[in-house]
Protein backbone atom coordinates (compact mmCIF):
# COMPACT_ATOMS: atom_id res chain seq x y z
CA UNK A 1 0.00 0.00 0.00
CA UNK A 2 1.15 3.54 -0.74
CA UNK A 3 1.48 5.69 2.38
CA UNK A 4 -1.66 7.75 3.06
CA UNK A 5 -1.24 11.48 2.60
CA UNK A 6 -2.46 12.02 6.15
CA UNK A 7 -1.18 9.48 8.62
CA UNK A 8 -2.98 8.48 11.82
CA UNK A 9 -0.47 8.30 14.66
CA UNK A 10 -0.57 7.03 18.22
CA UNK A 11 1.95 8.90 20.36
CA UNK A 12 2.57 7.21 23.70
CA UNK A 13 4.25 9.04 26.55
CA UNK A 14 2.73 12.09 24.90
CA UNK A 15 2.63 14.21 28.05
CA UNK A 16 6.43 14.23 28.31
CA UNK A 17 8.64 16.76 26.50
CA UNK A 18 9.48 14.47 23.58
CA UNK A 19 5.91 13.24 23.25
CA UNK A 20 4.50 16.75 23.12
CA UNK A 21 7.07 17.77 20.51
CA UNK A 22 6.38 14.71 18.35
CA UNK A 23 2.61 15.19 18.52
CA UNK A 24 2.93 18.87 17.58
CA UNK A 25 5.30 18.10 14.68
CA UNK A 26 3.06 15.39 13.24
CA UNK A 27 0.12 17.80 13.37
CA UNK A 28 2.14 20.51 11.61
CA UNK A 29 2.96 17.98 8.91
CA UNK A 30 -0.75 17.44 8.32
CA UNK A 31 -1.22 14.16 10.18
CA UNK A 32 -3.67 13.13 12.93
CA UNK A 33 -2.64 12.18 16.43
CA UNK A 34 -3.99 10.10 19.31
CA UNK A 35 -2.40 11.32 22.54
CA UNK A 36 -1.61 8.67 25.15
CA UNK A 37 -0.36 8.69 28.70
CA UNK A 38 -1.57 6.97 31.86
CA UNK A 39 -2.84 10.24 33.39
CA UNK A 40 -6.16 11.39 31.85
CA UNK A 41 -5.80 14.93 33.24
CA UNK A 42 -2.38 15.43 31.68
CA UNK A 43 -3.58 13.94 28.41
CA UNK A 44 -6.50 16.37 28.34
CA UNK A 45 -4.11 19.27 28.95
CA UNK A 46 -1.91 18.25 26.02
CA UNK A 47 -4.93 17.86 23.76
CA UNK A 48 -6.12 21.35 24.73
CA UNK A 49 -2.66 22.82 24.14
CA UNK A 50 -2.42 21.25 20.68
CA UNK A 51 -5.69 23.01 19.82
CA UNK A 52 -6.62 20.84 16.83
CA UNK A 53 -9.94 19.24 17.82
CA UNK A 54 -10.55 17.62 14.44
CA UNK A 55 -7.12 16.02 14.27
CA UNK A 56 -6.33 15.10 17.90
CA UNK A 57 -8.00 12.56 20.17
CA UNK A 58 -7.32 11.81 23.82
CA UNK A 59 -6.45 8.15 24.44
CA UNK A 60 -5.37 7.87 28.07
CA UNK A 61 -4.57 4.43 29.45
CA UNK A 62 -1.90 2.45 31.26
CA UNK A 63 -0.04 0.51 28.58
CA UNK A 64 1.17 -2.05 31.10
CA UNK A 65 -2.39 -3.41 31.05
CA UNK A 66 -3.27 -5.15 27.75
CA UNK A 67 -6.98 -4.49 28.29
CA UNK A 68 -6.29 -0.75 28.55
CA UNK A 69 -4.10 -0.94 25.46
CA UNK A 70 -7.00 -2.47 23.55
CA UNK A 71 -9.18 0.45 24.67
CA UNK A 72 -6.54 3.02 23.67
CA UNK A 73 -6.19 1.50 20.21
CA UNK A 74 -9.97 1.23 19.85
CA UNK A 75 -10.42 4.94 20.62
CA UNK A 76 -7.74 5.98 18.15
CA UNK A 77 -9.17 3.67 15.49
CA UNK A 78 -12.70 4.92 16.08
CA UNK A 79 -11.51 8.51 15.60
CA UNK A 80 -9.24 7.99 12.56
CA UNK A 81 -10.26 4.66 11.05
CA UNK A 82 -6.81 3.14 11.51
CA UNK A 83 -3.39 3.56 13.13
CA UNK A 84 -0.52 4.04 10.67
CA UNK A 85 2.19 5.16 13.08
CA UNK A 86 3.19 4.42 16.65
CA UNK A 87 5.74 6.72 18.28
CA UNK A 88 6.41 4.90 21.54
CA UNK A 89 7.93 7.45 23.91
CA UNK A 90 7.14 5.98 27.32
CA UNK A 91 9.85 6.95 29.81
CA UNK A 92 11.09 5.58 33.10
CA UNK A 93 14.55 5.10 34.59
CA UNK A 94 16.11 3.57 37.69
CA UNK A 95 19.73 3.00 38.59
CA UNK A 96 22.44 3.33 41.18
CA UNK A 97 22.54 -0.30 42.33
CA UNK A 98 25.13 -2.95 41.53
CA UNK A 99 23.92 -6.22 40.03
CA UNK A 100 24.61 -8.26 43.15
CA UNK A 101 22.35 -5.95 45.17
CA UNK A 102 19.73 -5.38 42.50
CA UNK A 103 16.13 -5.69 43.66
CA UNK A 104 14.06 -8.00 41.49
CA UNK A 105 11.06 -5.69 41.76
CA UNK A 106 13.06 -2.89 40.14
CA UNK A 107 13.88 -5.11 37.16
CA UNK A 108 10.24 -6.18 36.86
CA UNK A 109 9.05 -2.57 37.05
CA UNK A 110 11.34 -1.42 34.24
CA UNK A 111 10.51 -4.44 32.10
CA UNK A 112 6.84 -3.58 32.58
CA UNK A 113 7.53 0.04 31.63
CA UNK A 114 9.62 -0.61 28.53
CA UNK A 115 9.30 -4.19 27.26
CA UNK A 116 5.71 -5.01 28.14
CA UNK A 117 4.18 -1.66 27.16
CA UNK A 118 5.92 -2.00 23.80
CA UNK A 119 4.79 -5.58 23.27
CA UNK A 120 1.19 -4.80 24.21
CA UNK A 121 1.02 -1.89 21.77
CA UNK A 122 2.71 -3.77 18.94
CA UNK A 123 0.39 -6.74 19.30
CA UNK A 124 -2.61 -4.41 19.23
CA UNK A 125 -1.64 -2.45 16.10
CA UNK A 126 0.38 -4.87 13.98
CA UNK A 127 -2.50 -6.96 12.58
CA UNK A 128 -4.14 -3.87 11.08
CA UNK A 129 -0.88 -2.53 9.73
CA UNK A 130 -0.08 -5.84 8.07
CA UNK A 131 -3.55 -6.08 6.60
CA UNK A 132 -3.28 -2.56 5.14
CA UNK A 133 0.36 -3.24 4.20
CA UNK A 134 1.61 -0.04 5.78
CA UNK A 135 2.91 0.84 9.24
CA UNK A 136 5.62 2.80 11.00
CA UNK A 137 6.80 1.82 14.48
CA UNK A 138 9.33 3.98 16.33
CA UNK A 139 10.68 3.76 19.87
CA UNK A 140 13.23 5.81 21.75
CA UNK A 141 16.05 3.92 23.44
CA UNK A 142 19.37 4.64 25.10
CA UNK A 143 23.05 4.00 24.38
CA UNK A 144 23.01 1.95 27.59
CA UNK A 145 20.98 -0.75 25.84
CA UNK A 146 24.09 -1.65 23.82
CA UNK A 147 26.84 -0.42 26.15
CA UNK A 148 25.63 -0.59 29.75
CA UNK A 149 27.52 1.31 32.40
CA UNK A 150 27.96 0.43 36.04
CA UNK A 151 24.97 0.34 38.39
CA UNK A 152 22.34 0.62 35.70
CA UNK A 153 21.58 -2.98 34.76
CA UNK A 154 17.81 -2.89 35.28
CA UNK A 155 17.33 -0.01 32.84
CA UNK A 156 19.80 -1.43 30.31
CA UNK A 157 18.08 -4.81 30.42
CA UNK A 158 14.66 -3.28 29.81
CA UNK A 159 15.76 -1.03 26.97
CA UNK A 160 17.77 -3.73 25.23
CA UNK A 161 14.73 -6.04 25.41
CA UNK A 162 12.59 -3.30 23.88
CA UNK A 163 15.11 -2.81 21.08
CA UNK A 164 15.22 -6.52 20.26
CA UNK A 165 11.43 -6.54 20.08
CA UNK A 166 11.34 -3.65 17.58
CA UNK A 167 14.14 -5.05 15.47
CA UNK A 168 12.45 -8.46 15.41
CA UNK A 169 9.25 -6.87 14.11
CA UNK A 170 11.33 -5.08 11.48
CA UNK A 171 12.37 -8.44 10.06
CA UNK A 172 9.05 -10.23 10.51
CA UNK A 173 6.78 -7.56 9.00
CA UNK A 174 9.00 -5.95 6.37
CA UNK A 175 7.27 -7.76 3.49
CA UNK A 176 3.94 -6.39 4.77
CA UNK A 177 5.05 -2.78 4.43
CA UNK A 178 5.78 -2.26 8.13
CA UNK A 179 8.95 -0.47 9.21
CA UNK A 180 10.26 -0.51 12.79
CA UNK A 181 13.17 1.59 13.98
CA UNK A 182 14.82 2.79 17.19
CA UNK A 183 16.06 6.30 18.00
CA UNK A 184 18.94 6.36 20.47
CA UNK A 185 18.94 9.31 22.89
CA UNK A 186 21.60 9.70 25.57
CA UNK A 187 19.94 12.54 27.51
CA UNK A 188 16.78 14.40 26.59
CA UNK A 189 17.58 18.11 26.65
CA UNK A 190 14.11 19.31 27.53
CA UNK A 191 15.44 22.56 29.08
CA UNK A 192 17.68 23.36 26.09
CA UNK A 193 20.79 23.25 28.29
CA UNK A 194 23.00 22.28 25.34
CA UNK A 195 22.46 25.68 23.76
CA UNK A 196 22.50 27.65 27.02
CA UNK A 197 25.52 25.89 28.55
CA UNK A 198 27.59 24.31 25.75
CA UNK A 199 30.20 21.92 27.09
CA UNK A 200 31.50 18.38 26.62
CA UNK A 201 28.74 16.91 28.77
CA UNK A 202 25.79 18.56 27.04
CA UNK A 203 27.18 18.12 23.51
CA UNK A 204 25.58 14.68 23.16
CA UNK A 205 22.17 15.71 24.52
CA UNK A 206 19.13 15.67 22.24
CA UNK A 207 16.29 18.19 22.24
CA UNK A 208 12.64 17.15 22.00
CA UNK A 209 12.43 18.94 18.64
CA UNK A 210 15.29 16.81 17.31
CA UNK A 211 13.42 13.68 18.34
CA UNK A 212 10.35 15.06 16.58
CA UNK A 213 12.35 15.80 13.42
CA UNK A 214 13.66 12.23 13.37
CA UNK A 215 10.18 10.78 13.82
CA UNK A 216 8.82 13.02 11.07
CA UNK A 217 11.51 11.75 8.71
CA UNK A 218 10.99 8.09 9.60
CA UNK A 219 7.27 8.29 8.82
CA UNK A 220 7.89 10.09 5.53
CA UNK A 221 8.29 8.42 2.12
CA UNK A 222 11.98 9.39 2.21
CA UNK A 223 12.60 6.73 4.89
CA UNK A 224 10.81 3.87 3.13
CA UNK A 225 14.06 1.86 2.94
CA UNK A 226 14.98 2.38 6.61
CA UNK A 227 14.01 -0.65 8.67
CA UNK A 228 15.46 -2.29 11.77
CA UNK A 229 17.83 0.62 12.26
CA UNK A 230 19.29 1.90 15.49
CA UNK A 231 19.65 5.60 14.77
CA UNK A 232 21.85 7.62 17.15
CA UNK A 233 20.75 11.16 18.00
CA UNK A 234 23.76 11.85 20.22
CA UNK A 235 26.40 12.35 17.58
CA UNK A 236 27.81 15.74 18.57
CA UNK A 237 30.16 14.38 21.22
Amino acid sequence: MTAPDRLAALVTGATGPAGRAVAARLLRDGHRVAVNSSDPGRVAAVVDALDAPRDVVAAAGDLRDPAMVADVVARATAAFGRIDVVAHLVGGWAGGTAVDALEHDEVRRLLDQHLWTTLHVLQAVLPGMRERRFGRLIAVSSPLAASPGPRGASYAIAKSAEEILLRSVAREAAADGVRANVLVVRTLDDERSRAAQPNAKTASWTTPDEVADAVAWLVSPAAEAVNGARIPLDGRS
